[in-house]
């Protein structure tokens, strides 16, 4: 069975601003934080430690008082900060990473990462009696990468040069994009909305039981349904396991390479593209 419809992107305009107003009001009243677990307390010249340390290598998405940024949450109002104690759940997301989430791991000692953990809760208990919501990132927190070594990673160990070219696609990328929009793109070029390139594009080969093929961008996929955008526009949609489907999309490179950046990496990246003027 296939469904066909007109470009749906009609059919959304109607409801967005409906939708538009409910998130509006829904982000006007945050939630409380989540209770800890148990208190805790952790000495001055730890937390103060953990400062300088979560700065360095976690500032750039959380923020550098953890109260979140524009890529990363609030830590103060995390779950799972929440139910920490002194670290048994914030190391193991930290040394692991959660990739899903867009967070690489981090290869931090145990008197770092145990600084980290001060630092976080100390923020936790200082923003448990006032209401505030994510702030921004400060570009302090961006320059501290290598361009020399972000260079050496981008044409050896990151692969990038297989797609990309500073010559090319990048040139002149640093004059496009600044901070922490180009931190953003470099990390999650599908979350791109404008600029994008059409061979950067998802696109799908579906097989039909009858033989026929019909090919177009990828519309939709999960486990039950895929969908794309036919030559003459129409959004068409099967069954996932009533046909055969093969799909293309050159930012999955982006995805693994997620599971592949240390935080070091990401900044010396970053330096390296901040160079391509």
């Amino acid at each position: 069975m296939m469904t066909s419809f007109p470009n749906p992107a009609q059919a959304a305009m109607r409801v967005a601003p409906i939708l538009l107003l409910g998130v509006c009001v829904a982000a006007s009243q945050p939630p409380p934080p989540p209770q800890a677990a148990a208190p805790q307390s952790y000495p001055l010249e730890q937390v103060q430690a953990g400062q300088r340390v979560f700065g360095a290598q976690c500032g750039f998405c959380h923020g550098r008082d953890a109260a979140g940024g524009e890529t990363g949450p609030d830590l103060t109002r995390s779950a799972l900060v929440a139910q920490d104690l002194r670290g048994d759940k914030i190391g193991p997301a930290v040394r692991e990473g959660r990739v899903d989430k867009g967070m690489p791991a981090f290869r931090l000692g145990d008197p770092d990462l145990a600084a980290v953990v001060a630092f976080i809760h100390d923020q936790k208990d200082k923003a448990a009696s006032r209401v505030g919501g994510r702030r921004s990132v400060d570009l302090a927190d961006l320059q501290t990468g290598n361009a020399g070594a972000g260079e050496r990673y981008f044409h050896g160990a990151g692969g990038c040069s297989k797609c990309h070219s500073p010559s090319g696609d990048l040139g002149g990328v640093a004059t496009r994009l600044q901070g922490l929009e180009l931190l953003q793109r470099m990390l999650y070029p599908a979350r791109a909305r404008e600029g994008r390139p059409a061979g950067a594009r998802a696109t799908v080969t579906v097989t039909l039981p009858s033989g026929e093929t019909v090919n177009g961008p990828l519309v939709y996929r999960d486990e039950f349904t895929i969908a794309l955008m036919d030559p003459s526009g129409w959004y068409r949609s099967w069954p996932a396991n009533q046909v055969k489907f093969t799909v293309n999309n050159p930012l999955d490179a982006h995805v693994e390479q997620l599971g592949k950046y240390t935080d070091e990496d990401m900044h010396n990246v970053l330096a390296y593209l901040q160079t391509l003027r």
